[in-house]
């Protein structure tokens, strides 16, 4: 009976107010006419479910199948929309993390940038995103981006536009003890500008490919080139170039926030073109998440990436502390390098979950729930620097730390992270990290 084949005669979709149908329609690992087992509809019903949880446009995705006869079934995707556009005060410190602002910064305002962003998510009800902001504070910037992910009939083919321009009076120029050393004037020390374009191109429900161009110029103030020569990669007071990005990723999780089953695959090749100042650059990522029980799993994280430059400049050595290269335990801490790679492993346990009710939108929404999980983990991590000197002594050393922490899972992909950590310098401490994804 479990064999017994089921012909998809309707789908019926309802919640999307928004939202078009074929946005819907393209997550699905079905479509009307396919004839699958009874069995086989349970299992794609959930990839179906999953697959439109994770285009974060819906706070509620419910996927089912009814029969109609004997041998045919209708598809019925309840959708509950999240809101699309947010006005957002900007508040946001400038380090690297949290701890670091907080500690090491004495939470100065000083380094922190503030101002309105205007994010339109789903801006057409094609699952584009709109993003106009202006930023002031320990930088002066203005953005502007569009991205939409499809503009061929085939919804395979994808595109997108931004431009930033900013200036600040403070820069990062240089690493001791691997730490970093600030330099701070009372007029503009740095000025720039990007703008790029990009092509994507997703060829099934998880894989994507992307093309992007850039070009961008930096400038540095004449007190700054003074102190730091090599700041820039060409080594004078202006920088201009245009860069290549070529990409691939292959992602398949039951949740794209905070994954507790499925893996990854993120691939990329960089190349930026500018006179004396060429860059080739790689990154290979994967992610495993494993389910050893209903509530409990194991994540695993590998990460390489290397840069082969034409000049050895300050900007372009940057490597842990910085983007997805982060160990837990060594907030503190940067180290400059040419390559760097990086393994985490953490076992995760479900402690449980907490609904709190809304006292002000019971209408949409009236209760907030809440999931807690406890981990343990160990992190692995090596930087390869070509430059060896006593300024950066975590080169060419195996770094590691470990701990344990409580992670807060919640609607709109809020994620927070509550790490204890340990280096192997001796350093212990308490750590925060994540927060609301809008």
């Amino acid at each position: 009976m479990g064999y017994a084949q089921v012909k998809i005669s309707a789908i019926e979709i309802s919640g999307n107010k928004k939202t078009r149908a074929y946005i819907v329609t393209r997550e699905l690992p079905y479509k009307v006419g396919d004839q699958l087992s009874k069995s086989e509809l349970d299992s794609l019903n959930t990839i179906a479910q999953q697959q439109l949880f994770n285009t974060a446009l819906f706070l509620e995705t419910n996927v089912t199948s009814e029969s109609i006869d004997s041998a045919s079934v209708k598809i019925k995707i309840q959708l509950k929309e999240r809101w699309y556009f947010f006005p957002l005060p900007y508040f946001r410190w400038v380090d690297r993390n949290f701890s670091q602002w907080w500690n090491e910064q004495n939470r100065s305002l000083d380094r922190v940038n503030y101002g309105i962003n205007l994010r339109q998510g789903n801006a057409t009800g094609n699952n584009d995103k709109l993003t106009v902001g202006y930023i002031t504070g320990y930088t002066h910037q203005a953005t502007v981006r569009y991205q939409i992910p499809f503009i061929d009939k085939q919804l395979k083919y994808g595109m997108g536009l931004g431009w930033a321009q900013f200036n600040q009076k403070e820069i990062n120029y240089s690493t001791v003890g691997n730490k970093q050393v600030f330099l701070k004037t009372e007029d503009n020390i740095r000025n720039g500008y990007r703008g790029n374009m990009n092509l994507t191109y997703r060829p099934n429900l998880y894989e994507r490919h992307a093309l992007q161009v850039g070009i961008g110029n930096e400038s540095i103030s004449d007190s700054a080139f003074a102190i730091a020569p090599t700041f820039l990669p060409n080594h004078k007071k202006t920088f201009s170039y245009l860069d290549l990005n070529l990409s691939y990723s292959k992602v398949r999780f039951d949740y794209n926030a905070y994954p507790t089953k499925g893996a990854s695959t993120e691939a990329a090749l960089f190349q930026r073109f500018s006179k004396e100042s060429n860059l080739t650059a790689f990154q290979f990522r994967q992610v495993i998440a494993h389910p050893i029980a209903p509530a409990r799993f194991i994540l695993a994280e590998s990460l390489t990436i290397g840069r082969m430059m034409q000049k050895s400049n300050y900007s372009d050595r940057k490597l842990m502390g910085y983007g997805l290269m982060q160990m837990n335990g060594l907030e503190y801490y940067v180290v400059d390098g040419n390559a760097a790679t990086l393994f985490k492993a953490a076992f995760h346990q479900r402690i449980g979950s907490y609904n709190v009710i809304n006292p002000f939108t019971k209408k949409f929404l009236p209760s907030v729930k809440y999931t807690f999980w406890v981990k343990a983990f160990s992190h692995l991590g090596y930087v390869y620097s070509q430059e060896k000197n006593k300024a950066n002594p975590l080169a060419n050393s195996l770094l590691r730390t470990a701990g344990v922490g409580l992670d807060v899972i919640s609607i709109y992909d809020f994620v927070l992270n509550m790490e204890y950590s340990i280096n192997q310098l001796g350093d212990k401490g308490l750590y925060l990290h994540g927060g609301i994804n809008f």
